[in-house]
């Protein structure tokens, strides 16, 4: 029975897979062998054509990804963590009714928000600009990471916060010593979404910084694909490249993400 679950988990993997595994074979595919039938399932006469037009046209995209996605988890971890500190341990009135509006804020369309943006960057001059997509891009990770962070800090003993308060730390020195490393794996699980919707928008990116000096990969291979229709292998070359930074990042940090927030803090 377990060999036989095990199998058809192996092959649900494999099926979910495979459009990752074509994305790498077509990028190292020729032209000539673009259209072949039956296909080739392995880059036999491979090429780098495709990874070589990647550096020479896509780095800008990727760096201002990083930028902007590396700014997304700042923004969303500096405002995040102390209202899920307020909201899990010093119960501030109306705090349940703030944890509904957050529920509600996941709910909004990206569209509609991305067109209230557009008008308020419109008359601010944030539009196309790096900043502005960082805002836009932390308002969907903000709610989400309240949320999580408020369930994990919520766990966190009482009873070490009432040491600290009884040794004299304030409310921002007891955040900042205690719940903060507390909340390491929590802060690790929020900062990675965050990226991972900064890196991977599209919808903002389209709307506030269509016309901007510096545009996420998002839009690099948007419209890549509308002025090379035909090289296939250098958009599946940059689709590879784009997804390397998120693959990494899952990697290392999936033993933090299911962690507990208050192992080992206590002893029995």
């Amino acid at each position: 029975m377990k060999r036989a679950k095990t199998a058809i988990g192996l092959v649900l993997t494999a099926v979910m897979l495979f459009p990752v595994y074509w994305m790498i074979n077509v990028s190292f595919t020729r032209d000539a062998d673009m259209r072949k039938t039956p296909p080739n399932w392995f880059p036999v006469d491979g090429t780098l054509e495709g990874y070589r037009a990647v550096l020479d046209r896509q780095l800008p995209y990727l760096a201002t990804s990083l930028l902007i996605g590396l700014g997304t988890v700042v923004l969303t971890v500096t405002v995040a963590a102390p209202a899920a500190y307020a909201l899990a341990k010093l119960r501030p009135r109306g705090g349940r009714v703030l944890d509904f509006l957050l529920l509600i804020a996941q709910m909004i369309p990206g569209i509609i928000m991305a067109m209230g943006f557009y008008s308020i960057f419109l008359s601010i001059g944030v539009l196309n600009t790096v900043p502005g997509l960082i805002v836009a891009d932390s308002t969907l990770a903000v709610p989400f990471a309240v949320l999580i962070l408020t369930a994990f800090m919520s766990g966190i003993p009482g009873e070490l916060l009432q040491a600290a308060w009884t040794d004299g730390a304030g409310a921002l020195r007891t955040f900042w010593s205690i719940v903060l490393p507390l909340s390491r794996n929590a802060l690790i699980t929020v900062s990675l979404f965050a990226f991972l919707w900064a890196w991977s928008d599209f919808v903002f990116a389209s709307t506030l910084n269509q016309g901007g000096d510096h545009q996420p990969i998002t839009l690099g291979i948007y419209h890549y694909i509308g002025n090379n229709n035909q090289e296939w292998n250098a958009i599946m070359a940059t689709a590879v490249v784009a997804s390397i930074p998120a693959a990494v990042l899952l990697v290392i940090a999936q033993r933090y993400v299911a962690a507990g927030v208050t192992a080992g803090a206590v002893k029995d």
